[in-house]
């Protein structure tokens, strides 16, 4: 009974803290998994391509990035983008912005690589008729792609696509390690105020259920309603 008194009271008082790691936490999910989406629909359409070193870099970069940790990754992007010229300038009204670009940047590149394979099996999955309609009264391939398969393979990879989501969430996590006040990092924070450890992150945790368990029925939700109107 003491524990959970303490984390009452520790919410009570450190709130804000833990509400702007929520913020910051939905920021980078939300920005990930954006840039993500559009980086992995070019990563699909490469690894489909017939032209060969296409197909071959993408092959490679989506069994790379899988193959690896985003511990790594994160610290490849946050050590080595500066090493080689490459920085951020300071944003006034973003604290840490170089931080939280590099942790937006690995994030990004990690989910891309599961979200390319995400929309292949997706496009894949639509009937090979739909394109060769869509040839035979004109359009020309980029066309078809854009108007008449990826509406459709939008409907059969959404599930999919909000699981990435709510993966991105909890992994952001680890965007901690570089400062960045995402919920992990201020959770830290707290418990260094307060000693308080188990209370910190039991409420951190429930925290986060909060926000994956919300995502999974809106996108729940949204998938139900696709369906209908079909």
């Amino acid at each position: 009974m003491e524990f959970f008194e303490q984390m009452v009271v520790l919410f009570e008082k450190y709130y804000p803290f833990f509400f702007e790691g929520v913020k910051n936490t939905l920021i980078i999910a939300a920005m990930s998994v954006v840039f993500g989406l559009i980086l992995g629909i070019f990563m699909a359409m490469m690894k489909m391509s017939s032209i060969k070193i296409l197909k071959w870099f993408a092959t490679a970069y989506v069994e790379f990035i899988r193959g690896t940790p985003l511990l790594v990754q994160l610290m490849f992007i946050f050590y080595g983008l500066p090493m080689v010229g490459i920085t951020f300038p300071d944003v006034s009204f973003i604290p840490n912005f170089s931080r939280f670009m590099a942790g937006v940047i690995a994030m990004s590149l990690n989910s891309c690589a599961y979200i390319a394979e995400v929309i292949r099996s997706g496009i894949q999955a639509v009937d090979t008729g739909q394109m060769e309609a869509a040839r035979s009264i004109g359009f020309r391939y980029g066309d078809s792609m854009k108007l008449v398969i990826l509406p459709q393979a939008v409907k059969n990879i959404l599930p999919a696509l909000g699981n990435e989501f709510v993966t991105v969430i909890k992994e952001s996590s680890i965007v901690s390690v570089i400062g960045i006040a995402d919920l992990m990092f201020r959770t830290n924070g707290v418990i260094a105020l307060t000693y308080l450890y188990l209370p910190g992150l039991a409420i951190t945790a429930c925290l986060y259920f909060v926000l994956t368990f919300i995502s999974s029925r809106l996108i729940a939700a949204l998938e139900k309603r696709m369906k209908h109107d079909r």
